[in-house]
């Protein structure tokens, strides 16, 4: 296998080979699946992805389950609640039978899951949500595969020790993982992977909440603040369905939170929900400020990283001596706050626990701890709408039930906050088995989304798809959709034998002033990429096939070159493997190739367009500093009338101009021009000087 890279800000695999798959199967199986129909595709590879997502959650679930019997349970003699679909256990309420135990008990499980953590995985640590989104935004081939399994136990052990966190970071990161895998396996298109790594969060998550719509929905919201990934809706309903039914078989299908009995009657209510919705909206501003805050704060802190969970369990079971609420998921006090238990909880402690359970998810998540913000987002929405019904419960209008301020509170807060308010509150819903709610929570979210802005708690969501690293580049240059990769791709330079030691292999690279070079294995096939560098600070004896990037992107040849750019643009590799349908090595294709292959095509586009018009010819002229045009804008009134500015090419960008496009000395300038005004245009953009009267007049000069 190869060696691990640096990870950076987004995991990046560089530890696993295909599985014990032979290449030839999959590379069939590959090639079939680019030829098939979108549905067709998506039925295929989003059932994949829902089975792993049912199954992760499954063992997730029986993990948590042990942990918590463990830690909380056999050390410290305490049985957390459990909601209606989990038991609807109220054994032990608020009471500990060794008090002494709970604060060394959420440190211990903190410090394993650290060590755990910063010594095998460090990208584990956290809310795996938003490590999934970024993967989805900036590698989504790249999701190593130590990370789910290493979720599992850490987010196992800190929550199950009684750590602030939710169920839904580690199964998204599960199957997201694993839609991440199947990218790699099947060589799926930089946009598919994209699409695979999406249905994997939504499917994951639908299905430990038992909520498979509102996971399909949330998959393909969650990336964005201000947009929806329309592409994956179909794939996620697919996946998220089979991991609904996959789960459910195991642990049951009924709702988490049972079934609400409520009846929207009174629209004076709209009036309390929409003050909940306000002030859920700052409750989620403020959740967010004050994770990242102990985010920012911990990883300032003195020490080893690995030690500060256990501290931060410390501190967060101190708390619970006082506010018990606090500890685990909250799932099971959010089920008390729904009916009469809630009347017998202090007024104080419901008032208060919204603020502690986010100081509560910020230690024991923010400090590197494993575990989701999305559950804990609810429960703190839930309890904000209690604490809003004990408070106004005698005014006229109030529902009789708190069940309705605590759902919709729970809608708000995080539906608000997550940029993810359609999927919210079908999840809500679904989760309580009524859609009695959906108008008050519309208005209710709306209001918290006004108060929220563009603040978020997945700090890896960008604003739309716009603003997609690979999209900004696609739209810029659409001619790259129409050409095929074998019009842009070189013979490789330099492919190396895996069995080639990494001294030989440098002395080629070194020879022939190559920076990297593809490497094949015994049949031929392609094996993966080395680099200059990889080799310089890898053991000369070993082999260059234990070192190379295994996981180095690929197209296949009949790709075309906006699949390249989509790999360019996000893995920022600087070439990429042209793979026929046995993934032997068919070409290479560099950034340079692609802005050639592009300019090739323009031009011939360019000229076409020109002899379509009569009278009409096309130029090119680079802007020169002493011309006039430096500066000048394309709605500027110095053009001859009837020229257009077609394009322009600024070093490797290619500018599609608008009317308030400024030239700039430097520019390649692609012009369709009326015949007859070559030499004023010329003389305009390029400074080419004015004629002498002589060169003008001619021979009639003379007379």
């Amino acid at each position: 296998m190869c060696r691990d890279g640096d990870a950076g800000d987004v995991p990046v695999a560089r530890d696993v080979n295909l599985p014990a798959v032979p290449s030839r199967v999959l590379g069939a199986a590959s090639a079939r699946l680019r030829r098939t129909g979108y549905l067709r595709k998506w039925i295929v590879l989003g059932t994949l992805i829902g089975i792993v997502a049912g199954l992760g959650a499954v063992v997730f679930t029986t993990a948590l389950d042990w942990s918590s019997r463990f830690f909380l349970g056999t050390l410290a003699g305490y049985t957390p609640p459990s909601p209606f679909g989990e038991g609807n256990s109220f054994a032990s309420g608020a009471e500990f039978a060794h008090p002494w135990a709970i604060p060394l008990v959420v440190g211990l499980g903190g410090l394993i899951a650290g060590i755990l953590v910063f010594s095998l995985a460090p990208e584990a640590e956290g809310h795996g949500t938003d490590a999934a989104i970024a993967a989805v935004h900036h590698g989504p081939r790249g999701i190593r595969a130590r990370v789910s399994a290493l979720k599992i136990v850490a987010s196992a052990l800190t929550i199950g020790s009684g750590g602030s966190g939710g169920r839904e970071g580690p199964t998204a990161q599960i199957s997201a993982g694993f839609g991440s895998m199947l990218s790699r396996w099947l060589d799926l298109t930089p946009a598919d992977a994209r699409v695979a790594v999406t249905v994997g969060i939504g499917s994951g998550i639908g299905a430990i909440f038992r909520a498979p719509l509102g996971g399909a929905i949330l998959g393909a919201e969650i990336l964005y603040r201000d947009d929806v990934e329309v592409e994956a809706l179909i794939p996620s309903i697919v996946a998220s369905i089979v991991g609904f039914a996959v789960f459910g078989a195991v642990e049951g299908f009924s709702p988490i939170f049972g079934v609400l009995h409520y009846t929207f009657e009174r629209p004076v209510e709209l009036l309390y929900f929409a003050g909940i919705g306000i002030a859920a909206g700052l409750v989620g501003r403020l959740y967010s400020r004050s994770f990242y805050g102990m985010a920012r704060l911990t990883k300032r802190l003195p020490g080893n990283r690995m030690w500060k969970p256990a501290i931060a369990g410390l501190l967060v079971g101190l708390m619970a001596l006082v506010v018990p609420e606090v500890l685990g998921t909250g799932y099971g006090w959010v089920q008390a706050a729904m009916g009469q238990r809630l009347l017998t909880l202090p007024l104080w402690v419901v008032l208060v626990l919204p603020f502690a359970k986010i100081l509560a998810t910020s230690l024991s998540i923010g400090s590197g701890g494993s575990g989701g913000i999305f559950g804990p987002g609810m429960v703190i929405g839930g309890f904000l709408g209690a604490g809003a019904w004990r408070l106004l419960s005698d005014l006229p209008g109030v529902p009789h039930s708190p069940a309705p301020f605590v759902v919709v509170g729970m809608i708000a807060c995080f539906g608000s906050i997550a940029h993810a308010p359609i999927a919210v509150m079908l999840m809500v819903a679904e989760m309580t088995g009524s859609l009695q709610l959906l108008a008050p929570a519309m208005v209710a979210v709306g209001l918290a989304a006004l108060v929220v802005g563009d603040a978020t708690i997945y700090t890896s969501q960008i604003k739309n798809r716009n603003e997609s690293p690979a999209r900004g580049f696609r739209s810029a240059l659409p001619l790259l959709a129409t050409l095929a990769v074998s019009e842009a791709m070189h013979p490789p330079r330099l492919v190396l034998h895996a069995d080639t030691s990494v001294r030989d292999g440098l002395d080629e690279l070194i020879a022939l002033g190559v920076s990297g070079a593809s490497v094949r294995d015994d049949q031929g096939r392609f094996r993966g990429m080395i680099e200059t560098e990889r080799l310089l600070a890898a053991d000369p004896a070993e082999n260059v096939g234990g070192v190379c990037d295994t996981l180095a992107p690929t197209v296949p040849i009949e790709s075309t070159l906006d699949a390249v750019l989509d790999i360019l643009a996000v893995d920022h590799v600087a070439r990429v493997a042209v793979l026929d349908a046995d993934r032997r090595i068919a070409g290479i294709v560099s950034a340079s190739d692609l802005i050639r292959a592009y300019r090739r095509s323009l031009q011939g586009s360019l000229e076409r367009l020109g002899s379509t018009f009569r009278g009409a010819t096309l130029l090119e002229e680079e802007v020169s500093a002493s011309a006039q045009a430096d500066g000048m804008s394309v709605s500027d009134g110095a053009w001859p009338p009837g020229t257009v500015v077609i394009a322009i090419q600024r070093g490797d960008e290619r500018i599609f101009p608008e009317s308030d496009t400024v030239l700039v000395a430097g520019d390649v300038v692609s012009i369709l021009a009326p015949a007859g005004k070559e030499e004023q245009l010329r003389r305009l953009v390029a400074g080419e000087p004015e004629p002498e009267p002589d060169e003008v007049a001619g021979d009639d000069a003379l007379i």
